[in-house]
């Protein structure tokens, strides 16, 4: 079956927090004998394969590179160990050089925010609250949809934790607010679509519910 290599570039243009890709530096710095991360893909759309397969630098000319496949596919019939693969700095998704952003992906990574199940279905977030954080990683921060009923709260199946990055993909420009000090709320004005801090919050009858 026909394989081809996915663009890890476009794959992170589509969730720019949490699908990583070298800096610009790194990419930069590969040459023979380096061995990168790319992603292989085999089948149709509706039911692809795809498999991270590492692949060591044999030539390099400007962006343009090939190198011989080091892995032994798993769910892939081809490509085989110890072909040559030819892709650009676009393919690259991994690389074994320390990344001068890697501070900057742990902290989407790493970082955690408890969210509605509904903010995922609906890929939108419209309230944020900020409570004191109870373990390492978690960040305090709570996002809703607004579109929750009053009981919805109530269900601990009806929230789930997720990496900061995935909120991010979102909408980044709470990277404005993100490290304010807690307790504190913000909510999006739906007449600007951005979001403004909400001074009246009642915070005492949230600290006793």
């Amino acid at each position: 079956m026909a394989w081809y290599l996915d663009s890890a570039l476009e794959r992170h243009k589509k969730a720019p927090y949490t699908f990583y890709v070298p800096s610009p530096s790194v990419i930069e710095k590969l040459g023979e004998g380096d061995r990168v991360r790319l992603l292989f893909m085999s089948g149709a759309e509706e039911d692809y394969v795809c498999e991270r397969m590492w692949v060591e630098i044999t030539e390099r000319d400007g962006d343009r590179f090939a190198g011989t496949l080091v892995n032994e596919p798993v769910s892939m019939e081809q490509p085989v160990r110890g072909e040559t693969v030819h892709f650009r700095g676009e393919h690259v998704c991994d690389t074994e050089y320390k990344d001068p952003e890697e501070q900057r992906w742990n902290y989407y990574f790493d970082n955690r925010i408890v969210v509605s199940r509904d903010v995922l279905a609906r890929k939108e977030f419209n309230f944020l609250l900020r409570d004191f954080p109870n373990r390492d990683g978690d960040t305090g921060w709570t996002a809703s949809s607004g579109y929750e009923e009053e009981d919805y709260w109530e269900h601990a199946d009806h929230l789930q934790v997720v990496s900061i990055g995935v909120v991010l993909n979102m909408d980044d420009s709470i990277l404005e607010f993100i490290d304010d000090a807690p307790q504190c709320a913000y909510e999006r004005d739906p007449a600007t679509g951005m979001f403004v801090k909400v001074d009246d919050f009642d915070w005492d009858g949230y600290n006793n519910g």
